[in-house]
């Protein structure tokens, strides 16, 4: 049997950092707030591989050696020398952006126990920020080495979710390592014109001298474009384009494909048994995310299923727990697929027959809508018609009785938003009958959702509370008919 000591010697090394007496080294950080750290070597040596290689090369001077690293900020690198000599960090008081920057220079740094538990913090803990901020953290781990859970994290992400990359505003200033590394994916959802529209679009935003109208470019501006693509065209999977589309977005810069393949492309048209000269690439797998079989929720329980369900089926009394005829499959949850408004759209879009329901922060309310028909991401700003949508509150905690509110202007029934609404709105039921919205692009952020009264889409209000809210989390299910 041993006895442990760690918070005393974790207390005890941490005022040998605050200690001036004994140090044999200073580190210059933050190129713009300079700032200078003392250290002991050996701590730095036996805690920092990176601390290790590099306290053997730099030269000292009065016995003090100094290191230099102007990319690293003074408020990143005190908590980092914290770690080194404490072994804690504080993550609860720490912003998530600066949680990211740790994890990146405590893998520079060699305190890979460091990077990897903070890694893991952020997947369990911080994921709708990590899909909010897909590009700035993406981007910056592609060809670094580590960030091993990240990088399996932001995977997963672009072959279900592909979309959220290609239809980002800043998807043209994606790095050409990231598109080559996504292109090759084989699982990629989204079909191989769409990829082919993405990639010249994105090859023509990197020469933005290049005229608007593709009609009037020379024999050069094709040149121009088929250079700067000449890593991506051999990942497109041309013989799985729809001839059809091959004519109509192919054809106008076939000047940037070899001769060969577009011989081989109306040669496979012709006759699709014949073999081809140029690279016959597989069709990608479009994998459809794993659905639970079974209801499993967060916020609502199998009593709350019920009354959900008798409310579907227009029935006066409630399902038993034994009969109920529908199962409710997960298709989103906020606190594990993030609350980026736009998730949500990327998500459900084709989904039909689904239920939304929503915590209200601070309070036991649960708050939802049921839309018979499918949610739509290309509509734009415009109502959707039905009479058979209905928007409600459940019982729960506190409240004692759930209120039901059946749509009573068909008319006005459903709002789906554009591209740049997605940014900002969520579902939205009526004329805010019950809307979920966020100006900062996270419904738990701030209090923008809403469930209006006396608007006239839906019989009744279904919060005796006027103001607006946030939420703590939501889930959308698709309700699907039991065999």
């Amino acid at each position: 049997m041993s006895f442990k000591f760690l918070d005393k010697l974790s207390q005890d090394f941490s005022e040998l950092l605050n200690d001036k007496k004994d140090y044999n080294v200073i580190i210059e950080v933050d190129k713009e707030n300079k700032k200078s750290f003392t250290a002991h070597s050996v701590v730095l040596r036996y805690r920092s591989s990176y601390f290790d290689k590099e306290l053997e090369n730099v030269t000292t001077n009065e016995n003090i050696k100094t290191i230099i690293k102007p990319n690293i900020s003074a408020q990143i690198f005190e908590i980092i020398l914290k770690y080194i000599y404490g072994g804690i960090v504080d993550v609860e008081n720490t912003d998530t952006k600066t949680i990211y920057e740790l994890i990146v220079d405590a893998n520079e740094l060699g305190l890979e126990e460091l990077s990897v538990k903070l890694e893991s913090y952020l997947i369990e803990s911080k994921a709708s920020w990590l899909k909010t901020h897909f590009s700035f953290v993406y981007y910056s781990i592609l060809d670094g080495d580590g960030f091993k859970g990240l990088k399996k994290f932001y995977n997963d992400i672009i072959a279900k979710y592909p979309n959220l990359i290609f239809e980002s505003e800043d998807f043209a200033s994606l790095q050409e390592t990231a598109l080559i590394s996504i292109l090759q994916r084989d699982d990629l959802k989204v079909e191989e014109t769409k990829i082919w529209d993405y990639i010249i679009k994105w090859g023509i935003a990197q020469n933005p001298t290049l005229p608007t109208n593709s009609k009037e470019w020379s024999k050069e501006n094709f040149q121009t474009l088929k250079m700067t693509l000449q890593q991506c065209l051999p990942l497109i999977r041309y013989f799985h384009i729809p001839y059809e589309d091959i004519w109509e977005k192919v054809k106008p810069y076939k000047k940037i494909l070899e001769k060969q393949l577009w011989n081989d492309l109306i040669q496979h048209r012709m006759f699709p048994n014949k073999p081809v000269k140029s690279l016959f690439l597989p069709a990608r797998i479009i994998s459809i995310p794993d659905l639970p079989s079974r209801s499993f929720s967060t916020i609502i329980n199998n009593e709350h299923v019920a009354e959900l369900s008798s409310w579907i089926d227009r029935k006066s009394t409630t399902y038993s727990l034994s009969n109920i005829p529908y199962e409710f499959q997960l298709i989103l949850r906020g606190s594990r697929d993030g609350f980026h408004p736009k998730i949500f759209w990327e998500m459900c879009h084709g989904h039909a027959a689904t239920i939304v329901v929503s915590k209200v922060a601070g309070t036991d309310e649960i708050v939802g809508g049921y839309n018979p028909l499918a949610w739509d991401n290309s509509i734009g700003d415009a109502y959707t018609e039905t009479n058979d949508s209905f928007i409600f509150s459940l019982k729960n905690g506190n409240i004692q009785n759930s209120i039901l509110s059946r749509v009573i202007d068909s008319s006005g029934a459903l709002l789906y938003h554009n591209y740049n609404g997605q940014n900002i709105y969520g579902p939205c039921f009526g004329y805010g009958e019950f809307m979920m919205k966020s100006n900062v692009s996270n419904f738990t952020q701030d209090n923008e959702c809403i469930c209006g009264s006396g608007w006239g889409c839906y019989e009744k209000p279904i919060r005796t509370a006027k103001e607006i809210f946030s939420i703590v989390n939501y889930e959308v299910f698709k309700i699907i008919k039991k065999r």
